[in-house]
């Protein structure tokens, strides 16, 4: 498997409050976005310590060979671990009162791909040319849509279109929501990234860069410049996995 990972701090921003990592394992492969959320460097601090916390929770547990039940689990109480860390480090400074940050991770094993999400940094499946959106956005707007309460149109302008029902590390526990699908391409393409990607490019200008035959690395500077090309009004990280 070929992957990437980038993240840019945007055109307008003063810090870079997102977080990407990739780390092998075997054949096998995990990767993960956090986008910190909080005043002055509290989103910084809280997506860091996320992916610190994540990381060495899974990495202590992990085995080879572990099957989905073990992966869902190993995944879900490392974003509880982080979640932890980040809930008692903003109760002991109330400048960090709020810090947060969202996690979308993804481990691809032999089988199948395991995936867990918080807040709206997403997940996309590309098999036969098609994308698809494997997460849901834990957002205001998104609850919204769900029951009813909203027209698909109005989401690009809502006011609350930002605004986030769940992030790790602002409430004492968290539940993140798992996906788990089984590998039957030969070939495919996943991406993770940020909203600084997905809130400016739609699925058909994601479908464009995934679809073409460039290498993982080519593809995520091209989505990274995409998001820029727009504006780059936010942090914008991405993580790329293609196979073969």
């Amino acid at each position: 498997m070929q992957c990437a990972a980038v993240t840019h701090i945007g055109c307008v921003r003063d810090e870079n409050q997102d977080r990407v990592k990739i780390s092998r394992y075997g054949e096998c492969l995990l990767a993960a976005v956090f986008d910190g959320m909080g005043g002055e460097r509290s989103g910084q601090e809280a997506s860091k310590l996320a992916e610190d916390e994540f990381m060495t929770h899974f990495n202590k547990a992990y085995r080879l060979g572990m099957d989905s039940h073990a992966l869902r689990n190993l995944l879900i109480s490392s974003v509880s671990a982080a979640n932890s860390v980040i809930y008692t480090t903003a109760r002991m400074n109330y400048k960090n009162f709020g810090m947060g940050t969202t996690c979308v991770a993804a481990f691809i094993d032999e089988t199948g791909i395991s995936v867990v999400n918080v807040g709206d940094s997403r997940a996309y499946y590309m098999a036969d040319g098609n994308i698809r959106q494997i997460t849901n956005d834990h957002t205001v707007v998104n609850m919204l849509l769900e029951r009813g309460g909203m027209n698909p149109k109005e989401l690009a302008t809502h006011p609350q279109r930002h605004m986030l029902t769940k992030a790790v590390g602002t409430e004492k526990t968290v539940r993140p929501d798992y996906f788990r699908l089984e590998r039957k391409d030969e070939e495919f393409r996943l991406l993770l990234c940020s909203d600084g990607l997905s809130g400016y490019c739609g699925n058909a200008e994601l479908q464009y860069v995934l679809g073409q035959e460039i290498t993982a690395h080519e593809c995520a500077d091209q989505l990274i410049e995409m998001a820029l090309q727009k504006g780059g009004r936010d942090n914008v990280s991405v993580a790329v996995i293609m196979q073969p």
